[in-house]
């Protein structure tokens, strides 16, 4: 996608987005990317959003969604690493340490509320911050330590919904539990561990495809996900959708 002219990417983009005017200014969002390593082959969380969507329906993609601001007051048992705290309130990332939080843990929270998976650490917690009360019934305090800041991209104009969203990555051993039946939300369906290859292959969005590719390329250079990655940031700069590096 680095280097497409707007046009060349509405007509790649067709199926995935509404096209319209949408909101002037995108909305802070976030994503998990969930990661099981079997037999040293990795396999990554997704789930097929619902045809009736207006935001790539019926695509599959990550669990997540837009960054409630009252994300940032949620209790944790431990908070992001500082490595990639600097990440996601560097330059031009319009996000200070209050904002960076809440971004992260609205992807801990959309993990569970569309995928029922639980972020965090089993220990007794309560919060009566909407959105989190499936955390302290199961008794689970959501934590950020194991999350890396992966990619960023701003969803480009001309749709009919605008994010400004930052993809996060996690290994399957963070949640602390895994509900059977999915998420309360039900805005997913068909949640699958698909090995990255398969995955890339799936009916995704272009930038989905994009974000698993840099994946693929930081997990041959740092198998471990160690914190303070760089992280590129796709956006549409003088209707060119370029890569840039935060």
């Amino acid at each position: 996608m680095d280097g497409m002219s707007r046009t060349d990417l509405d007509k790649a983009e067709a199926k995935d987005f509404a096209l319209g005017k949408g909101p002037l200014r995108p909305r802070d969002a976030a994503t998990l990317i969930l990661l099981d390593r079997q037999d040293g082959a990795v396999k990554v969380l997704m789930g097929r959003r619902h045809a009736r969507h207006a935001f790539m329906p019926g695509k599959f993609v990550f669990p997540g969604g837009r960054t409630d601001p009252g994300d940032s007051f949620v209790p944790v048992a431990e908070g992001l690493h500082p490595d990639e705290e600097k990440k996601l309130i560097s330059r031009a990332a319009r996000s200070g340490p209050v904002r960076a939080r809440a971004i992260a843990l609205s992807a801990v929270r959309e993990t569970y509320e569309e995928a029922g998976l639980l972020i965090g650490r089993k220990t007794p917690f309560k919060t009566t911050k909407t959105g989190w009360q499936g955390f302290a019934d199961h008794g689970v305090a959501p934590s950020l330590e194991g999350l890396r800041y992966l990619a960023r991209a701003i969803t480009p104009p001309g749709r009919v919904r605008r994010f400004d969203t930052r993809f996060l990555v996690a290994w399957r051993d963070a949640i602390a539990v895994e509900l059977p039946g999915g998420g309360p939300t039900e805005e997913l369906e068909e949640i699958v561990w698909l090995p990255l290859d398969e995955a890339k292959k799936a009916d995704i969005p272009n930038i989905t495809r994009t974000v698993l590719g840099e994946l693929e390329q930081r997990l041959a250079f740092d198998p471990l996900l160690r914190p303070g990655g760089v992280v590129p940031f796709y956006r549409m700069v003088r209707n060119r959708f370029i890569r840039e590096v935060l």
